[in-house]
């Protein structure tokens, strides 16, 4: 095996661990996720603006509720392909649509790079902070556009520059400076590989799709105290949640005193609030 396609699959392998390590989590603050998400959501299902009778994909689903927003849409003729790479995710999403009472809806296990669904099969795909987690983002997006019918719609969004989105930047800093977890490199996977409109573009711009447009979405980030902060980041990021689960108590304590130092400008009287940025994209 070549050491560029080794590099890769040990890439997915370890991607893959961590999903399947924090889908507890994701489904513990569901709520949270889907509340400072609801302006990406609103922008992607607008944009992708899904029919009666269409097929419509989603990929790295999570718990599907921006999925599920959609199937009410598609009417009986139509359907939705909830998927995930990782399998515990795709159970919480199962039992996510079982609260809802959703039904009829087609659940895979789908590794965007490799979208084991025909050609021209689907009108639209949603895929919400996905993309930029794969270990070869080209690859995802020529997967979908090839599963996409003629005339398809892609909705995305990814996470905008790290500098804009103190939520992750002030713990990212911390663990960096701490030598927790290193700086990832160009081109590594992570919530931000994708972070300009202009990477995001070239890559969409690269696997054929002719249409696109990018626009910024802002979002809010509202949390009680670092506690809650603390909580919650280690429940749900990624690579930061292993970190910071790892810590021991002093290191804990001195990231701990570092956020608390950040986040003081952005405190109220109910906690703190946030601002980020995400980058939302339609492409065809």
């Amino acid at each position: 095996m070549p050491h560029e396609q080794a590099e890769a699959e040990e890439l997915r392998s370890a991607a893959l661990e961590i999903a399947e390590a924090i889908a507890p989590g994701w489904e513990r603050r569901r709520e949270f996720v889907e509340r400072v998400c609801a302006p990406i959501g609103q922008w992607m299902v607008g944009a992708l603006a899904p029919q009666p009778g269409d097929t419509v994909l989603e990929l790295a689903a999570g718990a599907g509720d921006l999925g599920y927003g959609v199937a009410r849409r598609l009417g009986e003729q139509g359907r939705l392909v909830t998927s995930d790479f990782s399998p515990a995710m795709l159970e919480v999403a199962r039992r996510r649509a079982a609260e809802l009472g959703v039904t009829g809806v087609d659940f895979r296990l789908i590794d965007a790079e490799r979208i084991e669904l025909e050609a021209d099969s689907v009108d639209g795909v949603l895929c919400r902070l996905g993309y930029m987690l794969t270990a070869d983002p080209a690859a995802a997006l020529a997967e979908t556009r090839r599963v996409l019918r003629p005339g398809g719609r892609l909705a995305l969004a990814v996470w905008g520059p790290l500098e804009r989105n103190p939520f992750f930047a002030a713990v990212v800093g911390s663990l960096v400076r701490g030598g927790h977890i290193p700086l990832p490199g160009p081109g590594m996977p992570g919530p931000f590989s994708m972070d300009s409109a202009e990477r995001t573009r070239g890559l969409l711009d690269g696997v054929g799709f002719e249409q696109v447009r990018v626009e910024e979405v802002p979002v809010r980030f509202r949390f009680a105290d670092l506690d809650e902060y603390l909580a919650i980041t280690a429940d749900t990021s990624g690579p930061i949640a292993i970190a910071l689960c790892g810590l021991g108590e002093d290191d804990r304590d001195a990231v701990g005193a570092e956020l608390r130092g950040a986040f003081a400008p952005f405190a109220d009287a109910e906690g703190y609030e946030l601002p980020g940025v995400a980058l939302a994209a339609l492409a065809s």
